[in-house]
């Protein structure tokens, strides 16, 4: 998911791709996961829990494996949607052989064991695969995984059993296409939208139209059908709705600064990939070290974690809104680290305010909405979030040229107009880029605002959770005396 980041504007260049033409490496392959994850509760019940298991690693393997051979920009987005489609259930299916292991009171000790896990790969992604695009190519940022899928088949094969599964299980498929279509219709036009000129485009209005429609089957559907692809039961849960509503927050603030950092950092700094994989890894770092504090305070009232992880996400997105073009490695690795340590604060108490009062038969389905709306949350951002720096680009752009006239006052004074100056055409050529530069830099300042607003906005959620309580380990017996009997005559 975070390795393909760092080596974006390589792709750019090489597969000669627009900015928002290359967001679609990052946002298709989570989309593509967004809209396979639910089906792991149907692919375990009918085919088992070991044999998905195995199929889906191999597949995700051979799936990366193309990706580094992509000769075009949409072969590479096809490999991709096949990767995240073959690594759709891993999530869900291991987090819910997780939660069903274990009993509920020590649920947040498993959790964050299993969150370890889950942060490592941010934290050692970036790093090497920087590392290895700017010696070899971005192509080996997709090589690098092979031998680690090949690892975790062996695992899968050697360790996971195969659970019980239903006799007699049938696929809405009803309900999974209109989601599916959907989905994909959102976010092509979020996508495409901005390049499209949005509603001016045939284009676009056409993939609104279906959105809009499969949308209101899969909800007819899903509240008339006698078994529907998603069950409805989940969302009579008051705190599976709080839970979902907040995972839909964390997934839109999740890989947002991942996606636009790498951008920024190259083109408009001039960092080397190895760099910007180091600034990449702080995040890694700071989930890391969040995970290991939740990992002893779990014991604590997952809401406070809720409320600290929120606010360190809207405090780091302050802090990449206060950039400028000057900007140093300082500044993206402390944000990047505080952004990293909201998200390791979160993980775990959302899985246990999601899950805290839900059946525990409901668990599989439950786990896939969960991945389903966190990675939904996810592209969605990353969509808005590019659309809005290139629009923003172009507007300030617009406004900066108009000061940059030969009757300006600034031209007149030798320390302001420094070496720039309107001589001649190629004088003006450098005028002109960086004023597009600048441009460009208040785009994203505009996006880490956006980023910032989205994080607080999950504050007043929290206070509408109410947690269940756990039992006492030790209750207290009552010891019954015999009671006396008098025998009277």
């Amino acid at each position: 998911m975070t390795i393909a980041n760092v080596s974006l504007p390589q792709m750019q260049g090489a597969l000669s791709a627009t900015q928002d033409q290359i967001a679609l490496v990052i946002t298709f392959n989570i989309v593509a996961t967004a809209v396979a994850t639910p089906m792991t509760g149907w692919l375990t019940a009918r085919f088992g829990q070991r044999r998905v298991l195995l199929t889906c690693v191999a597949a995700f393997t051979v799936a990366t494996l193309m990706c580094g051979f992509s000769g075009s920009l949409e072969m590479l987005v096809f490999f991709r949607v096949l990767q995240g489609l073959c690594g759709a259930p891993l999530a869900p299916l291991s987090q819910s052989i997780v939660l069903a292991s274990y009993p509920q009171h020590k649920h947040g000790t498993a959790t964050s064991i299993f969150g370890m896990g889950v942060v490592l790969g941010p934290l050692i992604a970036p790093t090497i695969g920087g590392y290895l695009s700017e010696e070899y190519s971005w192509r080996w940022v997709f090589f690098m995984i092979v031998p680690i899928g090949m690892m975790s088949l062996l695992g899968c094969w050697a360790f996971v059993a195969d659970g019980v599964r239903a006799a007699r299980i049938r696929l809405d498929w009803t309900g999974f296409i209109a989601l599916s279509v959907a989905v994909a219709s959102f976010q092509l036009l979020l996508d495409r939208g901005e390049r499209n000129s949005w509603l001016e485009s045939p284009e676009i209005v056409l993939e609104i139209c279906a959105a809009a429609l499969c949308f209101y089957i899969f909800l007819v559907h899903t509240f008339t059908a006698e078994k529907p692809f998603l069950n409805p039961r989940l969302f009579l849960d008051r705190n599976f709705v709080i839970g979902m509503s907040l995972t839909l927050v964390f997934g839109l603030l999740n890989f947002t600064p991942m996606t636009l950092l790498p951008g920024l950092l190259q083109n408009l700094r001039g960092y080397p990939d190895s760099i910007i994989g180091l600034l990449l890894g702080a995040r890694g770092a700071g989930t890391l070290l969040g995970f290991t504090i939740l990992f002893f305070g779990n014991k604590y009232d997952p809401r406070i974690w809720l409320v600290s992880g929120f606010a360190l996400q809207g405090l780091a997105g302050w802090m990449m809104a206060q950039f400028d073009i000057n900007l140093t490695t300082w500044d993206v690795a402390s944000a990047g680290f505080l952004q990293g340590l909201g998200t390791g604060f979160l993980w775990v108490p959302l899985t246990l305010v999601t899950f805290n009062t839900l059946s525990r038969e409901l668990f599989p389905e439950g786990s896939s909405i969960f991945h389903l709306t966190r990675n939904i949350g996810s592209s969605v951002h990353i969509s808005i979030s590019v659309a809005l720096v290139l629009h923003s680009a172009k507007i300030n752009y617009s406004h900066l040229s108009e000061a940059v006239t030969p009757y300006a006052k600034a031209w007149q004074i030798p320390s302001v107009a420094g070496g720039w100056s309107m001589g001649s055409i190629q004088s003006l050529a450098h005028v002109s880029s960086e004023v597009q530069r600048q441009g460009l830099m208040i785009g994203y300042i505009n996006a880490f605002y956006f980023y910032t607003l989205t994080a607080l906005a999950a504050l007043p959620l929290i206070m509408l959770v109410r947690m269940k309580k756990a039992p006492a380990k030790n209750p207290t017996k009552r010891v019954l005396r015999p009671v006396k009997t008098v025998q009277t005559r």
